[in-house]
């Protein structure tokens, strides 16, 4: 590397300890990682993977979940028992 430079930014320290684990795993760096990164996203001027919102953390999922979790809390929610179901191939 002709110039190398410091690249510097904040990262959660779960995310990068898990991230370290699986780089290692992998037999790379994380600097190494981010090159990668780096490179295949000037190459292809995009970024190397789809970007999308998780449709669980939609906001009328939320409201949907905050609405069972008022039920449990008020002692209108029932459960049961019941058999697992299978998926059917």
């Amino acid at each position: 590397m002709a110039n190398a430079v410091n690249v510097n930014f904040r990262m959660d320290s779960d995310l990068k300890k898990n991230m370290e684990a699986l780089c290692d795993e992998l037999g790379m760096s994380m600097t190494t990682a981010f090159t990668i990164f780096a490179k295949k996203m000037t190459r292809e001027h995009r970024i190397p993977f789809e970007v999308s919102a998780d449709p669980f953390y939609s906001e009328s999922n939320i409201r949907y979940l905050e609405g069972i979790a008022n039920d449990i809390k008020t002692g209108k929610a029932h459960f049961e028992e019941h058999e697992l179901l299978e998926d059917e191939d």
